[in-house]
């Protein structure tokens, strides 16, 4: 029988397809804006150049300060720059750290956001904001954060590299998975979830042989945007949580945290959700989603262990400490040993239980 649910609709205008990167002037056009801030990191400057020059005269500048985790004091070197260059928008160009930028101004200054996701993370479609400061991440919603306009171009996937082709895509099946226990859940994410499972469970065996298959990354980059869709309507549990602890208080990389924790978060709560995450279970096999998840990410050639992304196992300790101090609504309690144990596990690689 199908429960009652709520589904608030999709506010945000989503262009898919090869080669959309040519619709972004039309797109700056249609918000209503003509001075166009766009953002990237370092890395992805000579990128954010050349978007400048397709904009011609509607480009203001560029910032390419974006870092991980979106820093405060860099999102107010951004602003600087935006109130600096009188622009009227943002256009933020690439994965994560650049999207975290565009929507920390967008919630201080009202400023309109256009997306071009160039990994999977997954969170141009969401209405939340992860921010570091003083050394520890914090994480809020609200509707004025949630882009107006996301532009997914297959092309700009075809040189990502296959390291991070993998991460980013098991951080957004980390969206997917939590999805399917929220307490908000309903059958359009849980649609789009089982989806974007099958699609990166069949994508990513491709993309490692052949990175520049172009109907690979098409699936892909589809099943990044189902998951990001799932995430933007559900409420975050444990997973996302330890992501951002490990994340904003340890220095850990996003994407690479989110993959070796994925398996370790299912697992914890598994057992308290009935069959909930059957789906996952049923997509990747080996009796159970924690395990099936694990053995996937090891035939993907994703990291396994926090020990390889820096964390010391003398920090463990304090991990478990900060994620139970305020910890997210979870369907199973959050214990500090129950935390503790999961982390070791992580740290250690273990297949869970």
């Amino acid at each position: 029988m199908t429960r009652p649910f709520v589904f608030p609709g999709l506010s945000t205008r989503v262009v898919f397809g090869h080669g959309t990167l040519a619709q972004v002037p039309d797109e700056v056009a249609r918000l209503g804006h003509s001075r166009a801030l766009i953002l990237s990191t370092p890395h992805q400057q000579a990128e954010a150049q050349a978007l400048a020059d397709r904009l011609g005269d509607k480009a203001a500048g560029i910032f390419a300060g974006a870092a991980m985790h979106t820093p405060v004091e860099v999102t107010e070197q951004a602003i600087a720059a935006f109130r600096a260059a009188r622009a009227d928008c943002v256009v933020s160009l690439g994965g994560g750290s650049t999207t975290g930028l565009g929507k920390a101004i967008a919630v201080r200054t009202g400023a309109d956001q256009l997306v071009i996701p160039t990994t999977y993370a997954g969170s141009e479609m969401t209405d939340i904001l992860g921010e570091t400061a003083g050394g520890e991440k914090t994480t809020r919603r609200d509707p004025a954060i949630r882009p107006e306009v996301v532009v997914y171009d297959v092309d700009l996937t075809l040189t990502l590299p296959v390291a991070l082709t993998v991460t980013s895509a098991l951080n957004a099946i980390a969206h997917a998975m939590e999805g399917f226990y929220a307490p908000d859940r309903h059958p359009i994410t849980e649609a789009l979830s089982r989806d974007a499972m099958v699609a990166f469970r069949d994508a990513l065996p491709v993309l490692i042989e052949d990175p520049v298959n172009g109907e690979a990354r098409a699936r892909a980059l589809y099943a990044a945007w189902g998951c990001s869709v799932t995430l933007g309507h559900v409420t975050m549990a444990l997973h996302h949580k330890l992501a951002h602890v490990l994340g904003g208080s340890f220095g850990l990389p996003h994407a690479e945290t989110h993959a070796v924790l994925l398996p370790h978060t299912t697992a914890y709560n598994e057992a308290a959700v009935g069959g909930l995450l059957a789906p996952i279970a049923d997509t990747f096999g080996h009796g159970s989603a924690g395990a099936g998840l694990w053995h996937f990410a090891k035939a993907v050639n994703a990291p396994l262990r926090l020990a390889d992304l820096g964390m010391t196992e003398a920090d463990l300790d304090r991990a478990a400490e900060i994620a139970t101090r305020n910890p997210y609504a979870n369907p199973r309690p959050v214990s500090r040993d129950g935390i503790r144990q999961l982390l070791q596990q992580a740290w250690d690689g273990q297949c869970p239980a």
